[in-house]
């Protein structure tokens, strides 16, 4: 598929992402949207959300067109962020929504999400489909049958009511400092903490329409970690551009990643009788460190290949509560059908009142193995599987490292690359063996 990626659309915006391709990709989705509805005479509505990019401005106004013009009556909530949309989806039982965002991506960059009935991200073939359907001929409605689009004036503090129904403990005498990253939580995150007990620090919370990732979030992790030291703070919490991720500093400055935040959670969910199946669900990516605290916790860990909708997928078929990836995407089933930032902030600072620990005792649980990941470039990434001689490499390495490391090669989705990542004992030795890796594969598929 040349359109759609992991995550929706994303590219350039006004090169890549233009407004005739944001209004081609809307009109296709509404056409399969209306033809897909057991209701013939119920007008469909979107739901349409923004990050805080100048260029989500003309994009949205692209989209919205697109919908009203194919009949869709579309409600426009402005700049919140991507989870906000899944659950506004559901809520309102929508049939569509619409995120125009790049999530971490620089500001230049943006994109497009949509999510189906329920909230939940739209699958592989039905991204085909609407890839298939643009440009197509079709009959334009006129009169009464066109779409209407309408501000959502209501749509922040529904989202926020539902972030707060969340909260079953006072987060009441814990200091945090919240790096909006000048994105789509920047009135939302600051206020969802205060409203449920924390004393709040906002920092980079003041887009412009430029500033988006700007060497703030979760992408940028020094300047949390420095305000978290100056403000004497408990936790830190830093979310990407459209906030469906989130990290964390501890009040010692120490980097708080996925793996260690699933961890933490599992162990309390699992605690609480909330693990279902006891299980949690991480990707090909997660650490060993991850797997090795979750073994000692007595929590089975199933894997999927890298992206949240992934995770998702195997969450929903096998019924299990929780689970997400390294970068800070985390799923919790029972709160929400998507990753959610904001609620897993939440969630990671009430385990913090409930066990009276520190964040650095609490992720203390999982000691994370040296990770080295190396991208070769320009190579010819279809040729990964056959080739014999990477093959023996990968051999060889996994005996060397034994059950102290570990290996993984994969084709990136989108680039001409392959991504050689390694775990070891120790970062000289990881840093060694996927070197080494890497240029059995240059040599081999360059």
């Amino acid at each position: 598929m040349a359109l759609f990626g992991t995550d929706g659309i994303r590219g350039l915006a006004n090169r890549d992402l233009t407004a005739e391709l944001a209004l081609d990709v809307s009109v296709a989705a509404a056409h399969i949207l209306v033809e897909s509805s057991s209701n013939k005479d119920h007008r469909p509505t979107a739901i349409v959300g923004q990050d805080s990019r100048a260029s989500a401005e003309f994009l949205e106004a692209a989209v919205v067109a697109g919908l009203t013009s194919a009949g869709i009556n579309v409600y426009r909530v402005g700049v919140l962020p991507t989870p906000a949309i899944a659950h506004l989806v559901a809520e309102s039982k929508a049939d569509l929504g619409v995120m125009i965002s790049a999530s971490h991506n620089p500001m230049p960059d943006n994109g497009i999400k949509l999510f189906a009935r329920g909230g939940g991200k739209l699958d592989d073939a039905i991204e085909a489909r609407i890839e298939a359907r643009m440009g197509e001929d079709w009959e334009r409605p006129t009169g009464k049958n066109v779409g209407r689009a309408i501000n959502d004036d209501s749509a922040t503090e529904r989202y926020l009511k539902h972030l707060l129904s969340s909260v079953e403990t006072s987060l009441k005498g814990l200091k945090v400092v919240v790096d909006c990253a000048n994105g789509a939580s920047s009135f939302v995150a600051p206020e969802a903490y205060r409203r449920a007990g924390a004393e709040v620090v906002a920092i980079f919370n003041q887009p412009d329409g430029w500033n988006i990732n700007d060497d703030c979030g979760s992408t940028h992790l020094h300047r949390l970690r420095s305000a978290v030291l100056k403000e004497g703070a408990d936790v830190g919490i830093a979310h990407d551009g459209d906030a469906d991720r989130c990290l964390a500093i501890d009040a010692a400055g120490n980097e708080i990643d996925g793996d260690h935040i699933l961890t933490l959670l599992a162990r309390g969910f699992k605690a609480r009788g909330k693990l279902k199946g006891n299980t949690v669900v991480g990707t090909v990516m997660s650490n060993l460190g991850f797997m090795h605290a979750m073994k000692d916790a007595g929590i089975d860990v199933v894997t999927t290949p890298v992206g949240d909708r992934y995770v998702l997928e195997n969450m929903i078929a096998n019924d299990y509560s929780l689970g997400g990836e390294q970068s800070g995407h985390v799923i919790m089933r029972d709160l929400a059908n998507t990753g959610d930032g904001i609620l897993t902030a939440l969630q990671l600072l009430q385990e913090v009142v409930r066990t009276g620990k520190t964040l650095q005792e609490l992720a203390a649980t999982m000691v994370r193995f040296p990770q080295v990941l190396i991208n070769v470039k320009d190579v010819k990434k279809d040729k990964l599987a056959d080739s014999a001689a990477i093959t023996a490499a990968i051999k060889s390495a996994e005996a060397r490292l034994a059950d102290s490391g570990r290996v993984l090669l994969r084709a990136s989705g989108t680039e001409p690359l392959v991504r050689v990542m390694v775990e070891a004992a120790s970062d000289s030795l990881a840093q060694e063996v996927a070197r080494e890796l890497a240029d059995i594969v240059k040599s081999e598929l360059g």
